[in-house]
């Protein structure tokens, strides 16, 4: 896969600099969909894929259009794949450093964002700034260590979440 700081500088080229959004929620969210894209895009095709070919074949044999097989017969198999694959990227983007480092994250932002204009504070920024420009970088080591422990949590929690939803899938399609 392409390294995170790449998506960085291709966020703070295109939506910082050259769109003019500045140094915002909207540029950080932005250039994380570009980063999540791949990822949702190669599991959704495999999810789709995986559809065995015997409920295409049945739907048209059965006078079906191709968007009538498409809605009745593939999607309702590949929908919770889909739905994964869209977790697990979240997972991954709610970890990045980089993307948010250059594109809107600020040091220290003590209120929410009221605007997609505004800078704000995350999570994976804040134990970065935490471990590298504290004045006395051991006497936060328990707050850099908390932080850490809630982030994955948090990513720990989607991937269950994602394994939850793959498993319940493929109990309901052995059924069929």
């Amino acid at each position: 896969g392409v390294p995170s700081i790449v998506y960085g500088l291709l966020g703070l080229s295109l939506f910082v600099l050259y769109l003019r959004f500045g140094l915002s929620l909207l540029s950080a969210s932005l250039t994380l969909s570009i980063l999540s894209l791949p990822v949702v895009i190669a599991a959704s095709e495999e999810a789709l894929r995986s559809v065995p070919s015997s409920y295409r074949e049945a739907a048209v044999a059965l006078g079906a259009t191709r968007w009538k097989m498409v809605r009745h017969a593939v999607l309702p198999y590949a929908v919770p794949g889909i739905i994964t694959s869209c977790i697990l990227a979240l997972s991954r983007a709610a970890g990045e450093t980089a993307p948010i480092l250059l594109t809107g994250a600020a040091y220290y932002h003590p209120r929410l964002p009221t605007s997609l204009f505004d800078q704000f504070m995350a999570l994976p920024f804040h134990i970065f700034a935490l471990a590298t420009q504290s004045v006395d970088p051991v006497r936060t080591r328990p707050i850099q260590f908390g932080a850490a422990l809630t982030l994955i949590m948090l990513v720990l929690g989607m991937n269950v979440v994602a394994i939850l939803i793959r498993t319940m899938q493929r109990r309901g399609m052995a059924r069929v």
